[in-house]
C-alpha cells in the first residue's frame, strides 16, 4: 500500500489531501509541530469520523530541525515504507512575515526535508509545494520551466520561496518529484469553504468595513489581471498529477488560464457584496499611505503587501499543467461566475474570528 507522508497538517491543504488520500486508498501519516499536535489530533478524530478510515500516524517533529525532528522510531517507519508519496507543504504563508522567520522555515525548514527526502528508499514522488510568485516583480509571461532570480521581490514570503524552490528544483536528478506553482488559493469554488481569511478576502474584509459609505472607491487604476484559484482545483489537479510518471521532474503552474482583470475582480466585489458597483477612484499612493498606519489596516483587514499585486503586470504560462491534465476533466472553475459561493461563505463566518488573522 502505498504510503502517503505531509508536513504542513493541519493546515488547510494538507488536510484536504490527506482526505483525498484516503479516498484513493492510501495509508497516511504527517509530521506534525508538537505545539499544533491537539488540534491535528482534532482534525484527525474528524477526518475518520467523515471517512471511516484506519489509524493517521502523526509524528511529532520540526523541519527547522536536522532529521526534521523525528524520533528514530518514526524515521524508520517512513524509511521502511516500499512506496512513499512525500508531500511538502509546510511553510510561512504569510505576505508580512519577518525575513529571519520565513528564512529558517521557507529555506532552511526546506533544506532538512531535502536531505530526508534523499534517505527514504521507497520513495514514488516528491510533491513540493512552492508559488506562482517566486517570480518577484519580474512582469511579462511567466513559464513553468524558468526558475530566474527577480531583480526584486514584492516581499520576504515570495524571496524565500524562490530560494527554497531553488533547493528543491536540485533534486530532479537525484528523486522523482514535482514542484507545484499555486495562484493565489481561495475557497472551494462550489462551497465557498476555506478556513482563513487572507489573499483576496483581504478586499473583502475592506468592502465590508466601509460597505456603509456613500460610494465606495476603486483602489487606484489597474490595467493588471489577478490569478485566483479555488482550493478544489489545487487538491484535484495535485493528487492527480501525483500518479502520473510524466509529471515527474516538472515544475507546473496551477494557476488559472484565463484570469480576470484586478478592476474587473474588484468591481464584482463589491457588487456582490453591496448590490452596488465602485465609483470614483482612491489614488494608489493614498492607499499606500493609508495602509501605513497600522491602525488604518487593522481597521480595513487588509495587509499593506497586498496592494503590490493590484499593478503587477505578469500573466503565467500553464502549457505543462495543462498538458498533463488533458483528458482528467480538472480544469479552473471561472472566478467571476463562482465568486457568489466565496462572498456567502464569507458573509456566514466573517465575525468568527478564527477565519481572520492577524494583521499587524
Amino acid at each position: 500500500m502505498r504510503e502517503s507522508i505531509f508536513t504542513g497538517f493541519p493546515g488547510f491543504i494538507a488536510s484536504q489531501l490527506i482526505r483525498r488520500s484516503i479516498a484513493e486508498g492510501s495509508s497516511v501519516s504527517a509530521i506534525v509541530l508538537p505545539s499544533e499536535m491537539e488540534k491535528a489530533q482534532k482534525e484527525v478524530e474528524k477526518i475518520q469520523n467523515e471517512s471511516g478510515c484506519g489509524p493517521i500516524r502523526l509524528m511529532a517533529g520540526d523541519i527547522t530541525k536536522s532529521g526534521l525532528g523525528l524520533s528514530a522510531a518514526d524515521a524508520e517507519f517512513i524509511r521502511k515504507q516500499q512506496s512513499v508519496v512525500f508531500w511538502h507543504l509546510a511553510a510561512i504563508y504569510d505576505l508580512a512575515v519577518p525575513r529571519a522567520i520565513a528564512w529558517k522555515v521557507n529555506v532552511e525548514g526546506t533544506g532538512h526535508v531535502n536531505d530526508f527526502i534523499e534517505t527514504i528508499p521507497g520513495l514514488q514522488r516528491y510533491m513540493y509545494f512552492s508559488t506562482a510568485y517566486v517570480a518577484g516583480k519580474r512582469e511579462g509571461t511567466l513559464y513553468e520551466n524558468e526558475l530566474i532570480r527577480p531583480d526584486q521581490f514584492k516581499n520576504f514570503y515570495e524571496e524565500t520561496k524562490y530560494e527554497a524552490e531553488v533547493l528543491v528544483n536540485g533534486l530532479k536528478s537525484k528523486v522523482p518529484l514535482t514542484i507545484i506553482r499555486p495562484g493565489i488559493v481561495r475557497g472551494d469554488s462550489k462551497t465557498g469553504k476555506t478556513i482563513k481569511f487572507d489573499g483576496p478576502y483581504f478586499f473583502l474584509n475592506m468592502i465590508d468595513r466601509v460597505r456603509k459609505l456613500p460610494f465606495i472607491p476603486y483602489l487606484g487604476s489597474s490595467v493588471s489581471f489577478i490569478n485566483v484559484v479555488p482550493i478544489d482545483y489545487i487538491l484535484d489537479a495535485s493528487m492527480y498529477i501525483s500518479t502520473l510518471p510524466e509529471a515527474a521532474g516538472k515544475t507546473l503552474h496551477l494557476t488559472d488560464p484565463k484570469p480576470h482583470p484586478v478592476e474587473e475582480v474588484y468591481r464584482k466585489m463589491v457588487a456582490e457584496m453591496t448590490g452596488k458597483f465602485p465609483k470614483s477612484r482612491l489614488p494608489h499612493k493614498a492607499a499606500e499611505i493609508s495602509l501605513s498606519v497600522p491602525a488604518v489596516r487593522k481597521f480595513l483587514g487588509v495587509e499593506k503587501e497586498t496592494l503590490d499585486y493590484l499593478t503587477w503586470q505578469a500573466s503565467f504560462d500553464t502549457s505543462t499543467a495543462q498538458e498533463l491534465l488533458r483528458g482528467s476533466g480538472i480544469q479552473c472553475a471561472d472566478f467571476l461566475e463562482s465568486m457568489p459561493a466565496m462572498v456567502r461563505f464569507y458573509e456566514e463566518h466573517k465575525k468568527d474570528k478564527k477565519y481572520h488573522i492577524a494583521i499587524r
